[in-house]
């Protein structure tokens, strides 16, 4: 098969040619939207979650069967262009479960504990000082999770071992899961209410756009924290931006952030002789975020360990020979 593969670093390409042998690759650095395909003969097109798959894209490539994603979300594929070019999009459904949901924990530890202030005074200072750097225990808090699918199950493990009290919502809830690992289902709104801690691991979707907004973010329980490494556009940017303001919630650890591609494309948007408002306002927020002292923002690099990359492009190669071979795994039903 001709393969378009669009690579972050150099070392995938070697990795790629030593797994996929017998393949006709193109490789590309960069995202598809900065750099238009370049071989309009391809049959498949394999991204990371950084390129934006447009109807455009798709028109160009007039052979494409398979789209291979790399990564678990496919909100960046135009899936209804996919689907009337009858073009497959397969994806990579397990990967960082225990991977996502460290990270996530890494950011709560370092909000709870001070860790980024006092490293900070230390750098900036020299300070040995532990005035003002106060932080509160795990142990014993209510931590709310959103979406008990792989990650956050994993979620929920750790927060077990911490000895917090787990709540947590799905649309789909499991009682012999909830029962194995001693956890609570509870509406939605009963977990904004309660939890201390609310940390978000649940798929990106029409049903789940703004899932914290203006509406209900009042109903969160005064002085929570809120932990975000699933998508941006799960939380209203606005409403974060007005919780934080009012003390609703006391700090956030964000690995994701609405619109965040404005952060790397900030010159491009700068430049833009008529920029949209609603993206001058997002890059705003976005930089109000990064410079709020009781928030935490990290570049989407919660997935980013050596073990979880290689699983990721070992699903991936698999999904792309399992395609050719007319056996396709890992197919999104678009």
């Amino acid at each position: 098969m001709k393969i378009l593969y669009y690579y972050n670093e150099e070392w995938e390409k070697d990795y790629i040619n030593q797994k996929l042998t017998g393949q006709e690759i193109t490789f590309v650095q960069g995202r598809v939207q900065d750099t238009a395909p370049t071989s309009a003969d391809a049959e498949v097109l394999c991204v990371f979650v950084n390129s934006v798959v447009s109807r455009e894209t798709i028109a160009a490539l007039p052979a494409l069967k398979l789209i291979a994603a790399r990564s678990t979300g496919f909100d960046n594929i135009d899936k209804v262009a996919a689907k009337e070019r009858n073009v497959q999009i397969s994806y990579v459904p397990t990967y960082g479960e225990n991977t996502v949901a460290e990270f996530a924990f890494a950011l709560l530890l370092a909000l709870s504990r001070r860790i980024y202030d006092s490293y900070e005074r230390i750098v900036r200072t020299g300070s040995f000082s532990q005035e003002n750097l106060r932080g509160f225990d795990l142990k014993g808090k209510t931590i709310g999770v959103v979406g008990t699918g792989h990650i956050g199950q994993n979620s929920i493990r750790i927060a077990g071992g911490f000895g917090m009290k787990i709540i947590a919502s799905d649309v789909h809830q499991n009682a012999d899961m909830a029962c194995d690992l001693n956890f609570s289902y509870v509406t939605f709104d009963e977990l904004l209410a309660q939890s201390d801690i609310i940390t978000l691991h649940a798929p990106y979707n029409e049903h789940t756009h703004h899932m914290i907004n203006r509406e209900n973010i009042q109903k969160i329980k005064k002085g929570a924290f809120l932990i975000n490494t699933a998508r941006g556009g799960l939380i209203e940017t606005a409403a974060l931006v007005e919780a934080l303001e009012q003390g609703i919630v006391a700090g956030a650890g964000l690995d994701v952030l609405e619109e965040e591609g404005y952060l790397a494309d900030e010159l491009t948007l700068l430049n833009d002789p008529h920029p949209k408002v609603e993206d001058l306002k997002a890059l705003l927020a976005n930089h109000y975020f990064i410079d709020h002292p009781r928030v935490i923002v990290t570049p989407h690099n919660a997935f980013n360990t050596t073990e979880a990359i290689t699983r990721i492009l070992d699903t991936t190669i698999g999904n792309i020979i399992a395609f050719g071979s007319g056996a396709p795994t890992n197919l999104i039903s678009n």
